[in-house]
């Protein structure tokens, strides 16, 4: 975890995906709030300085002004922190989800991970927020690949999304032999003991926790369940029947995340065990990343200790 050339930037990602999808979508364009370099469009506005605004800090203006450019037939993806979006969420809702329009809104800097910038800017609500508006599909990748694909098929489907990036690099999971897709969970270990469901920075952790467990005789799987909504239902299902014991880990609240739309779904469809890892109904604080995710209990040793329980009972 600690070469860097085996990390990658979700901020890049979806950088590379923007460049990639306006070299032939021209009506493509990217609106930032103040935020155009901490999110890296302004690269998009260097090869495309006609489809670039930047609105300023005025958050809830950069979500109308989106809508009025789809309602005029473009695609637009729009970003700034997440912590800055919760100013917008009342246009969110009756201009963007309301009228099912085609925009993409990108939250960055989310979660514990954002560290230093402490509880003000560590947003551990917006996936809960997102997830209850009707029409918003919602996507939390966990590596600058995951984000790289996911981006050029949200350019592809009409409607809104709401991505969740993040400011600290990743460790890199995927390569381009691996097929994804909107919608659909990947696993990416096998188990039969218990299956852990993961989502953003929690995806790589939950690997080593993994190995870790199978070194103990646990056999743990692994999903990455980068789309919040619609959730792979199958999947979940699937691994829920196959192990009988589930665990969520997300860099998010307990209340209303990834765990509560996979607990909702297994109470009414598959009654089991479930421990969800997340924020325990707190705010963050400033910190390194790993010292974060030590405190709130979300590292490779939480998830071990919580299976080792689980398989024990």
């Amino acid at each position: 975890m600690d070469d860097k050339s085996k990390m990658g930037s979700l901020r890049a990602g979806f950088v590379d995906a923007l460049l990639e999808i306006g070299k032939s979508r021209q009506d493509v364009v990217v609106l930032g709030a103040d935020t155009t370099d901490s999110l890296r469009t302004y690269m998009f506005g260097e090869k495309f300085p006609d489809r670039l605004f930047d609105v300023g800090i005025a958050e809830q203006n950069m979500i109308g002004v989106s809508a009025g450019l789809a309602f005029s037939n473009k695609t637009v993806f729009c970003g700034t922190f997440t912590a800055f979006l919760c100013r917008a969420v009342d246009q969110i809702r009756n201009t963007i989800a309301y009228c099912n329009l085609d925009v993409k809104i990108v939250g960055s800097h989310a979660g514990l991970v954002t560290g230093p910038d402490g509880a003000a800017h560590q947003t551990l609500e917006d996936l809960a927020i997102m997830r209850t508006l009707p029409n918003m599909r919602v996507i939390a990748p966990s590596d600058y690949y995951s984000t790289y694909v996911l981006v050029k098929q949200m350019a592809q489907t009409r409607g809104p999304f709401y991505l969740r990036i993040l400011r600290t690099d990743m460790p890199n999971i995927y390569t381009d032999k691996r097929e994804l897709k909107i919608g659909r969970a990947e696993t990416l270990i096998e188990g039969s003991d218990i299956a852990i469901i993961a989502n953003g920075a929690l995806v790589n952790r939950a690997l080593t926790a993994a190995v870790a467990l199978k070194a103990k005789g646990i056999s743990a799987q692994v999903i990455d369940c980068h789309t919040i909504k619609p959730l792979d239902r199958d999947t979940i299902l699937k691994a829920a029947k196959g192990t009988g014991r589930v665990i969520t880990a997300e860099d998010h609240s307990v209340q209303g995340g990834m765990g509560s739309a996979i607990a909702e779904l297994l109470s009414e469809e598959y009654p089991i065990k479930i421990n969800r890892m997340g924020v325990k109904d707190k705010f963050g604080e400033s910190g390194e990343p790993d010292e974060l995710l030590k405190k709130y209990g979300l590292t490779e040793d939480s998830i071990i200790k919580e299976a080792t329980k689980m398989v024990g009972q």
